[in-house]
Formats: structure tokens, sequence, C-alpha cells
């Protein structure tokens, strides 16, 4: 039970993929179907961002007490003791990575500019043929075939 609850937003993600999935293939309606790849999208971010963490890490970021040596320089004042200590003390610390956050907020501004180039086309399709339903506008062009009429 306990690495249920260890790995819950794997399940979340699965979850949310699979809803995200359906109401992509089984809607008919346009405006379903892009929220639809938005919570696809969502759990794509949820999987990439649970699968970086680093348990027990630290954000990549120094203190000035980390970077200046824990207090200053040795007695001799070369500062080598210093350095030495700061290199060896850190290295021991383990980082998180945040090369994987960065990316998700990219991924995160392109989803949310996709989404708006999708609701254009779909306010633009509902200007052209009056409907957002696939199913409509399939009859519509089909019976745009057969009348031979073009635009």
């Amino acid at each position: 039970m306990t690495m249920v609850f260890e790995h819950f937003n794997f399940a979340v993600v699965i979850v949310l993929m699979m809803t995200g999935l359906f109401a992509v293939f089984a809607s008919h309606n346009m405006i379903k179907k892009l929220v639809g790849l938005s919570v696809f999208q969502t759990s794509v971010f949820l999987l990439y961002i649970s699968i970086s963490k680093v348990t027990g890490g630290r954000p990549p970021v120094l203190s000035k007490k980390e970077l200046h040596g824990y207090g200053g320089y040795d007695k001799a004042g070369d500062g080598a003791d210093a350095a030495y200590k700061t290199v060896s003390e850190t290295a021991e610390i383990i980082y998180s990575n945040p090369l994987p956050h960065v990316l998700i907020l990219t991924a995160i501004v392109v989803g949310v500019a996709t989404l708006a180039i999708g609701l254009a086309l779909v306010v633009r399709t509902r200007e052209e043929y009056g409907s957002i339903e696939e199913d409509e506008i399939d009859a519509y062009n089909y019976q745009d075939n057969l009348e031979g009429a073009s635009r």
C-alpha cells in the first residue's frame, strides 16, 4: 500500500492521459477535442516533472557562504584551504537538475500557443460552416461535392 502512495502521481498521469486521449478520439465537437488535447498535454507535463524529481535534492543555487568557503579565507590569507573546503563539502550535496522544469515551462508556452491557434481555427470553421460538429461539417462537404458547387 505504501508503494501506491509513493507513486500516486503516476496513477494520476495515467488517468489524465487516458481521459484526454478518450476525449480526442470519442468526441465529434472540436472544442471538446481541444480540451482533451490540453488534458493529455497536462498529463505529459506532470509525467516529466514526476520523473525529474530528485529525492533529497537541493536547488542548484550556491549561497554566499558556500561560494566563499564558509567564513572567508584561511589564516595564511591565500584562500587555498577555504576553496578546498567548499569543493569537498558541496560535492556531497545532491542537486536537482533544473533542465526538465525549464523544458516543461517552454512546452507550456508552446501548448498555450497551439491551443490559441486551434481555437482560432474553430472560430473560423464556425463562421464558414455554421457548426463545430465534425459530423455536420462532413455532411455539408458531402452535399457540396454531390451538387458540384464550389466556393
